[in-house]
């Protein structure tokens, strides 16, 4: 499972060893918290079973989902390098088992494997790039546009191919999950989601969104396909 994360896929047979000689188990009943945004940096998860949220929240309580996390992602690394405190909040959204490496220990096993180190920095950026790209959306894309994005998005992760040519959404979602995700009101969603189904871009079925015209949803995206 470990492996299937892109930051220790590279570890040898040896050094996925020493690294799992470093961590321990720990485990998460739905709904518990991982980490609150403001914690101190000092441990590094990957996920071995169940699910992950990464949120944030205002002063006022309004909450923003960043990130939905399954089995083989890592979280907490970027506050593990520079030991601060946690930019967002982490809690399991179903049963979760994580695999936990105290930040002491990972900067020791760092320091003794640059192939590692090069590879956190390479993610590291794409975190960035992905933080980015979610500033540009908020700032230039109106709610359908950003809606249309973020439904492309968890059809790559999620995505069920249909015999009828849709893609189903395997991941349960509701209006408010979509309207945290995306920073906005319940209701904006269900404007926009109204709408999407009205152009024949979705359809539901049996509490799943399905993806019906996968060109009008990236068009509306501004995402071009690979040809091919």
């Amino acid at each position: 499972m470990l492996r299937r994360n892109r930051l220790l896929s590279e570890l040898s047979e040896a050094e996925m060893a020493e690294f799992i000689g470093l961590g321990r188990i720990q485990r998460f009943d739905a709904q518990s918290p991982v980490f609150n945004k403001g914690d101190p940096g000092d441990s590094l998860f990957a996920i071995l079973t169940g699910q992950i949220g990464i949120h944030t929240s205002s002063p006022d309580g309004k909450m923003m989902m960043l990130n939905i996390l399954d089995a083989g992602d890592v979280l907490g690394e970027i506050a593990l390098i520079d030991g601060r405190e946690r930019t967002a909040a982490a809690t399991a959204l179903r049963p979760t088992e994580l695999f936990r490496v105290d930040r002491c220990d990972f900067i020791r096993f760092l320091e003794g494997h640059p192939r590692l180190a090069i590879r956190l920095l390479q993610v590291l950026c794409e975190r960035l790039r992905w933080v980015s790209e979610n500033i540009e959306d908020a700032i230039f894309l109106d709610v359908p546009r950003r809606l249309a994005k973020r439904l492309l998005q968890l059809a790559d992760t999620y995505g069920q191919p249909l015999r009828d040519g849709g893609l189903r959404i395997g991941q349960p979602i509701s209006q408010e999950g979509l309207a945290n995700m995306l920073g906005v009101t319940r209701e904006m969603v269900n404007k926009s989601l109204k709408a999407l189904k009205k152009s024949g871009a979705i359809a539901y079925t049996k509490g799943f969104i399905v993806l019906t015209d996968l060109h009008l949803l990236r068009d509306m995206a501004g995402d071009t396909p690979p040809e091919g």
